[in-house]
């Protein structure tokens, strides 16, 4: 695990590539409204970023237990690829520094909103939308509305 002044050079001179899962129930999406920068105070999707020495998979897995309390292993199905996107923030972790993310999108469809329990690390609060509602939505971030445009 890198040191804070290790992490601080790498989001200054290169991408991070991050995870996000687009947590579908039925017609609506679930969204947290995130409490750190990038994007604070806006709905996101859940996810994080993939850590040196650690599989996609276990991203994933790691990712998906942290921010949905969800063990991808439960599933019926696996999380579907949606594409690679960019993220490009002004504000982000460190003062001063803009972040660039190359995200990988995935789909899970769950069955049911009682199959996870996400914990408040990164949200402060939780929501389903259905995506008319993403898509007319300003407290919703933009990159967010891009997962849907391609519907």
């Amino acid at each position: 695990m890198l040191g804070l002044e290790d992490f601080k050079q790498v989001v200054k001179n290169a991408p991070l590539v991050s995870i996000d899962f687009i947590v579908e129930v039925g017609d609506e999406v679930l969204l947290g409204k995130r409490v750190n920068e990038p994007a604070k105070n806006a709905f996101f999707t859940m996810g994080g970023r993939v850590f040196k020495d650690e599989s996609l998979k276990e991203a994933m897995q790691r990712i998906a237990k942290e921010e949905l309390g969800l063990n991808l292993k439960d599933l019926k199905q696996e999380p579907e690829f949606i594409g690679v996107f960019e993220h490009f923030y002004e504000r982000g972790f460190f003062e001063g520094i803009s972040t660039h993310y190359v995200n990988l999108a995935y789909k899970l469809k769950l069955e049911n909103k009682a199959q996870i329990a996400p914990p408040k690390a990164q949200h402060s609060e939780f929501k389903y939308f259905s995506v008319d509602e993403i898509l007319q939505n300003d407290a919703i971030h933009t990159y967010v509305k891009d997962y849907f445009k391609m519907r």
